[in-house]
């Protein structure tokens, strides 16, 4: 949110209160700003936030499971036997 340094001076209860629920408060003076009311404390604790990473790792992997393999025809085990001739030397 931006505001004039004029307005919140008469709106400080009120950007405090919003700071306090996560906002952040661009203070202006002219149009430009020149200070920033922000909030000290996080809404969110670390153990949501490890909760959180976890939950996202869990649906990658879940993805990665479900995708469907591009070279579905091609294998490893045969991958270099162009550099052998039908005897099995090199070419």
């Amino acid at each position: 949110m931006r505001i004039s340094v004029q307005d919140a001076q008469e709106k400080l209860a009120e950007l405090i209160d919003r700071a306090d629920k996560g906002e952040d408060i661009l203070l202006t003076r002219g149009g430009d700003p020149i200070a920033r009311i922000i909030p000290l404390k996080t809404t969110e604790t670390p153990q949501n936030k490890t909760e959180d990473f976890a939950t996202l790792l869990r649906d990658i992997k879940e993805r990665a499971r479900q995708t469907a393999d591009p070279f579905p025809e091609e294998t490893a085990a045969r991958s270099e036997d162009f550099l052998y001739d039908e005897d099995g030397l090199p070419k």
